[in-house]
């Protein structure tokens, strides 16, 4: 096995990882609405994720850890997914809500934060903001 292979199964596993983090999202209240499975769809192709690894991180997704990146701009990125996500149906129940202060802690989000990082994602999603936006509102957001 090559270095290059390497470095292409570890990149795959962590956009399998991730994958599977925002399909707990779309899973917190057992359904997966329309506007949901569109957008599990189009990250999946974004993130290179195969059709047979689709169908198996739907069936089993807990089974992936949620590995927190180690660079805070991807870890932005991340919760900006993570956040349309919950915010996909315009509804943002207690439940998802719950869930996805969960998945910022497990991206590295501080726990005494981590609710007002939230609040704030939720406020900036439903406003529109494209990603470098959200990325700097959330870095300015104690200022």
């Amino acid at each position: 096995m090559s270095i290059s292979d390497l470095f292409d199964s570890g990149f795959q596993k962590r956009n399998q990882d991730h994958f599977a983090s925002i399909v707990r999202v779309a899973m917190s209240d057992n359904v997966i609405t329309d506007d949901e499975k569109a957008f599990l769809d189009r990250l999946a192709r974004n993130l290179d994720i195969s059709e047979n690894d689709y169908r198996e991180i739907l069936k089993d997704y807990a089974k992936h850890p949620i590995n927190p990146p180690s660079s805070y701009d991807v870890r932005l990125e991340r919760l900006y997914d993570l956040a349309r996500m919950v915010y996909a149906d315009h509804i943002k129940g207690e439940n998802q809500v719950v869930l996805l202060e969960k998945l910022c802690v497990g991206l590295g989000f501080k726990s005494d934060n981590v609710k007002y990082v939230v609040d704030k994602a939720l406020s900036l999603v439903e406003q529109g903001v494209d990603n470098d936006t959200f990325a700097e509102e959330i870095k300015t957001m104690n200022r």
